[in-house]
């Protein structure tokens, strides 16, 4: 079943019609969560990884 271009055109723009897009103050509200919540995962991973190093040095004795 080959749809033509110009017909697939047609039912992308139909179908796009019925997407209902974020206002601007919900794209707004929902950037920040996005920084708020890549601050807190890179606070989180910053503090997992300095204490893997100092249990990895403890175990292996490496510095001392």
């Amino acid at each position: 079943m080959a749809t033509s271009p110009f017909k697939f055109l047609q039912e992308v723009r139909e179908e796009t019609r019925k997407v209902t897009w974020p206002s601007r103050k919900e794209t707004m509200i929902t950037t920040a969560m996005v920084f708020v919540m890549v601050a807190i995962s890179s606070i989180f991973f910053l503090v997992a990884d300095q204490l893997i190093r100092i249990a990895v040095t403890f175990v292996l004795g490496i510095g001392s």
